[in-house]
């Protein structure tokens, strides 16, 4: 989709898409420092604009084939890698090449002493990853949902049905004030 932009616009928003920062692409797009945060504020809210932005991350994840598939298989390999894969049998540090797609993953920084002696290795933090396909697969969350559809059998009170209603707010209300 073709977008009218002035050549102003099409650098902030090729700026914007290196790191989010609003502020800092309006200030490489030429805008005025001294207004950049909200020049920036104001141009992403623009339709055209937010229509382009959209169009350009589209046409990226399709030149790097990025998809929720992709990045959900990156995250289980980053919290289910077994760090046994990065030993031989012999409990020795197997070489980088010979590491699998996984190991090498899970490595999230070498530090090398000389021109080839590994001292200490930084593998990726399983927690988080396993809490953020958690959050996805939303086995657990921060807030309860509700489809809508009252689960009490159609045979009981208008009391009674009230009842269970205040029971469930109470139990609401308590687990939010106990976070």
């Amino acid at each position: 989709m073709s977008h009218k932009l002035n050549p102003k616009q099409a650098l902030f928003i090729a700026e914007y898409l290196v790191d989010g920062n609003a502020t800092r692409a309006a200030i490489a797009a030429g805008f005025s420092a001294a207004t950049a945060s909200a020049t920036g504020a104001r141009l992403l809210r623009r339709p055209r604009i937010a229509a382009a932005l959209a169009d350009r991350r589209e046409q990226l994840a399709k030149k790097l084939e990025i998809s929720a598939e992709n990045v959900l298989h990156g995250l289980a390999k980053l919290a289910f890698y077994d760090i046994r894969d990065l030993f031989d049998d012999k409990g020795k540090l197997k070489a980088i090449t010979e590491l699998d797609d996984v190991a090498r993953a899970a490595i999230a920084g070498i530090d090398v002493q000389g021109k080839r002696t590994i001292t200490k290795i930084k593998l990726a933090d399983r927690g988080q990853n396993l809490e953020r396909l958690g959050r996805y697969f939303k086995l657990f969350t921060d807030r309860m949902e509700h489809d809508g559809k009252l689960s009490v059998d159609d045979k009981l009170s208008d009391h009674e049905r009230a009842l269970r209603i205040a029971a469930i707010l109470n139990a609401a209300k308590k687990r939010k004030n106990a976070a």
